[in-house]
């Protein structure tokens, strides 16, 4: 058993995390009502009262077009805060474990990305959470850093309950066709990372659900899968739906270094999918 804290863990995927890991391991959640990791500080002293053996870092900005408008506070959490968690371990001598993104990536190369392709963000997002990757591993702690991808979960806002909410309103929608991602469970990924502390892998490494798909699509079998089959959805191309965040149009990863560490591969972004919609129903 290890002794882990977990930050931003009332978040949708810190929630999960403590959830999960907390069957096994002696997990303390805590979020930004406990301390603000923007302040280093106080990062080292809240790490230092709980010395964990493995620090999560869940606390992030992940407005994704609200990033383009407040790229201070966004370089603040994503970039600053991460390295001061990251130095926080390290005075803690705990492994950290930080979450990033697919959106590091440009979405220009044909071939899902690897661990040492070279990243290129499109957004201030994508650069902010680049930064956070950088500022860990220059941190002085042992890391492990995850690239995760289109993650949905209870909770919180994301495209899944958009969609729902938008099918609710039992009007024709229009979807973006031409970007293609991996979407991702928070649950899923919570069974990664307490698959993946045993395995003794560190650096970067990938981690998703299985699977491709474009946003259009996801929309599409998430009105499927929740009775909604009758919604009309109208593909539409990137220029028709003008957003404030370039997003990259094909940033789908290779899980083959994450499949060798677990020893499995994680399972489809469509069967994950159905299970959330099912636990969804019964909340």
């Amino acid at each position: 058993m290890s002794s882990i804290m977990v930050t931003g863990a009332r978040g949708m995927l810190g929630s999960e995390i403590v959830r999960t890991l907390g069957s096994a391991h002696a997990v303390v959640g805590v979020d930004i009502g406990e301390f603000d990791i923007r302040d280093a500080d106080a990062t080292v002293d809240a790490i230092r009262r709980v010395s964990p053996d493995i620090v999560v870092n869940c606390a992030a900005y992940t407005d994704v077009d609200g990033a383009e408008s407040s790229r201070e506070l966004a370089f603040a959490v994503n970039a600053t805060g991460a390295g001061n968690v990251g130095r926080a371990a390290a005075d803690a001598r705990a492994l950290m474990i930080q979450i990033s993104t697919d959106y590091v990536f440009d979405g220009e190369k044909n071939l899902p990305y690897v661990e040492s392709d070279a990243p290129n963000p499109l957004s201030v997002y994508g650069e902010s959470k680049l930064a956070g990757e950088q500022a860990v591993a220059e941190s002085g702690c042992e890391c492990l850093i995850l690239r995760t991808a289109w993650l949905y979960g209870h909770g919180c806002p994301n495209f899944v309950e958009t969609m729902l909410r938008l099918a609710g309103e039992q009007k024709p929608l229009r979807v973006v066709d031409d970007q293609e991602g991996m979407p991702t469970s928070s649950s899923d990924l919570a069974m990664i990372v307490a698959g993946i502390l045993s395995t003794g892998v560190r650096g970067l490494v990938n981690a998703t659900n299985s699977g491709s798909c474009s946003w259009f699509t996801f929309a599409r079998r998430i009105l499927d899968l929740s009775g909604s089959s009758d919604i009309i959805i109208e593909p539409v191309r990137t220029e028709e739906f003008p957003r404030p965040a370039k997003r990259p149009r094909r940033s789908v990863l290779s899980l083959a270094r994450l499949t060798e560490s677990l020893g499995w591969e994680p399972r489809p972004w469509g069967e994950a999918l159905a299970d959330y919609l099912t636990e969804r129903q019964g909340r």
